[in-house]
């Protein structure tokens, strides 16, 4: 088996293009772009899938590659692409953040954020679990290969050059952000909903046993109660991340759509 260089050679500047699209998923998409990962090995392995792509790839229409501010937006163009399927796919995981800070809030660690150096932001303690977790189901689910897939499946969406930036994208990012808060605020029920009865319970405490400091009682038993409800909750957990798995290839694809039908409105 001969690798198409001599296409690459005769068709450089789509080969450019298809790698262009390829690397901007690899700067924001779960996994592919973690800071841990070194830079070479997420060009390189967006070098090798552009090679890849580019031999079953077909363009049927003409891409003007004569002048060189119109290619450059075509690179733009493809570039954005790529960076709008990981941002989805990330903005999808987000929601793992948002329900470790609720929990975190309501057992008292919501003073004790940690420094991620892989994604440069504090993370609650609990959303640091819960991303780990995440991620190892992710993997083990094959959620990165939906990234490929749909990375490979945009070209037929959303011919090269041919991107649109509409206004339904901005219904789009509010549909995904309006998601997000739900999955949270449903992650971090059940433990909001124990903290809650511990709190019932403990001022019921306090009105029948005054001589009870329900002050001291209280924060550790909101932790202890608190991490066992995690703990009990982890196997509807992996349950939970398989839905945020899906919902991400399904906004992936919405959004991929929207940017392609612009075209067509």
């Amino acid at each position: 088996m001969q690798i198409p260089f001599g296409m690459l050679l005769n068709n450089v500047e789509l080969f450019l293009l298809i790698f262009v699209r390829m690397t901007g998923l690899f700067v924001t998409a779960p996994i592919f772009g973690r800071r841990n990962i070194p830079v070479y090995y997420k060009v390189g392995f967006a070098f090798i899938t552009a090679i890849l792509a580019s031999s079953v790839i077909r363009v049927d229409h003409i891409i003007n590659t004569d002048n060189f501010l119109i290619f450059a937006l075509y690179i733009l163009k493809e570039f954005l692409v790529g960076i709008i399927i990981g941002f989805v796919a990330y903005a999808v995981f987000t929601c793992i953040y948002l329900a470790g800070q609720i929990i975190d809030m309501q057992i008292g660690f919501g003073m004790v954020n940690v420094f991620d150096p892989i994604s440069n932001i504090q993370i609650p303690v609990t959303a640091n679990l819960y991303f780990i977790l995440s991620m190892i189901i992710f993997l083990l689910t094959n959620g990165h290969h939906m990234l490929i897939r749909a990375l490979y499946e945009s070209f037929q969406i959303i011919p090269l050059g041919s991107a649109v930036i509409g206004p339904k994208l901005k219904d789009d990012v509010i549909g995904i952000m309006q998601g997000v808060f739900s999955m949270g605020f449903k992650i971090a029920a059940p433990i909001v909903a124990a903290i809650f009865i511990t709190d019932v319970v403990l001022g019921i405490i306090s009105k029948t046993i005054p001589q009870m400091n329900v002050f001291i009682l209280g924060m550790p038993l909101k932790i202890f109660v608190g991490i066992l409800i995690i703990l009990i909750t982890i196997p509807a957990f992996v349950y939970i991340v398989t839905v945020i798995t899906d919902d991400m290839n399904t906004q992936i694809f919405k959004f991929l759509k929207d940017m392609g039908n612009s075209l067509k409105t």
